[in-house]
């Protein structure tokens, strides 16, 4: 069976359509730069042109970087504020012509590691994090995902904790990846205070070149770089796509 996932980031949209029995990519992802300013109609209009280009007819997930509550947007981060309190289901289900639901990009990614990936068969508390534009979170609690917990936001030093740890923050600061790395490492020791998990997933783009950064990572509990690596969030969206 296959479904189409939709990932919406702060400067980039990708899609394919997803086989939900392995969580691989059936075609190419198509990626189009989030479009600036990023607005609920723009933001739906490609990804419209993301689905019509694959030819897609079906069920459609779509997750972005948001707090999402029944379809819902309650939050924007790197994307415009004009989304909160808009129905994201109704409104890319109307614009694109088939069946949406919309989640948080992070628990999007989460799912795809705890279905498919690092955190497959984990029990335990299990914590997925995406290091790209921002810091997103999901949490895991015997495999049920705990939604919308925006951990990247919580108070590191007197500041929202992805200003010094996301992965735009590496080139914003201009720092080596030793030591973006070590800012990773204080950002997950402090959340692992918080929620003492057995696992904590780590993903997102700048899981691509983990090598250069894992080794400042000493932190109290298991880690695994996300097997999915950048395609978790188009993997998890689609996972999500309604059954019909």
């Amino acid at each position: 069976m296959q479904r189409f996932g939709i990932d919406i980031g702060g400067t980039g949209m990708k899609a394919a359509p997803v086989d939900l029995a392995t969580g691989d990519l059936t075609a190419e992802r198509m990626r189009i730069d989030t479009p600036q300013p990023a607005t609920p109609e723009r933001v739906a209009e490609v990804a419209a042109a993301l689905v019509g280009h694959h030819g897609w007819t079906g069920p459609v997930g779509v997750c972005m970087p948001s707090v999402v509550m029944h379809g819902v947007v309650r939050s924007a981060a790197n994307i415009d504020d004009s989304w909160v309190g808009i129905d994201a289901d109704t409104l890319f289900t109307d614009v694109i012509g088939a069946p949406v639901h919309v989640l948080n990009d992070a628990d999007a990614a989460g799912q795809a590691e705890m279905t498919w990936g690092a955190g497959a068969d984990r029990r335990g508390v299990v914590l997925c994090l995406t290091f790209g534009t921002g810091i997103g979170s999901a949490l895991f609690v015997d495999g049920v995902l705990v939604p919308n917990t925006e951990l990247g936001h919580v108070e590191l030093d007197g500041a929202d904790a992805e200003l010094a740890a996301a992965a735009r923050a590496r080139k914003a600061h201009n720092l080596s990846w030793s030591e973006w790395g070590e800012r990773v490492n204080r950002y997950l020791r402090h959340v692992a205070f918080i929620v003492s998990p057995d696992l904590i997933i780590l993903g997102g783009g700048a899981s691509k070149r983990a090598h250069k950064w894992l080794p400042q990572i000493d932190v109290d509990c298991d880690v695994e770089i996300a097997a999915l690596e950048n395609n978790a969030g188009i993997a998890g969206a689609a996972l999500h796509a309604p059954a019909h």
